[in-house]
């Protein structure tokens, strides 16, 4: 299955996911200009990798395609977490998946604090062009 899919340029909005640079990302803002002597419509594009929230900055013709990522969001339970930062998760299918590891030191914290007190702890995670990582969690 492909990873993205084509979408025309001036149908993007703020908040829609593109591939600025081949990295996945979420229009932080954008402009278009008018039509001159020497072409179409262009839009300006700013875009936040949604996985490192590293700026990345693209301009093509309103009329042309830019490809979008296929972005899905997951809630898994959460069942273990280890001290480097490994959680055990519960998938819909009842299986543990150990393969993923949260980057963000204040989220680990919190997610350690939550499940510590034993609260029921879902863990959100975000899978784009075949990275994934844990955004955020929450307490059911």
């Amino acid at each position: 299955m492909s990873q993205t899919h084509p979408v025309q340029v001036g149908t993007l909005k703020k908040g829609s996911y593109v591939v600025v640079q081949g990295r996945a990302c979420k229009i932080d803002d954008y402009s278009t200009s008018k039509p001159g002597k020497h072409g179409s419509a262009k839009m300006h594009i700013v875009g936040v990798d949604i996985f490192t929230g590293k700026k990345y900055e693209a301009i093509a013709p309103t009329s042309a395609n830019m490809d979008c990522p296929f972005v899905v969001k997951k809630e898994y339970p959460l069942m273990d977490v280890s001290d480097d930062g490994y959680l055990t998760l519960l998938t819909e299918t009842g299986d543990e998946r150990c393969d993923i590891q949260v980057q963000n030191s204040e989220l680990l914290n919190r997610i350690k604090s939550s499940f510590g007190e034993d609260q029921d702890v879902k863990i959100i995670t975000i899978s784009a062009m075949g990275q994934e990582q844990v955004m955020d969690m929450k307490i059911e």
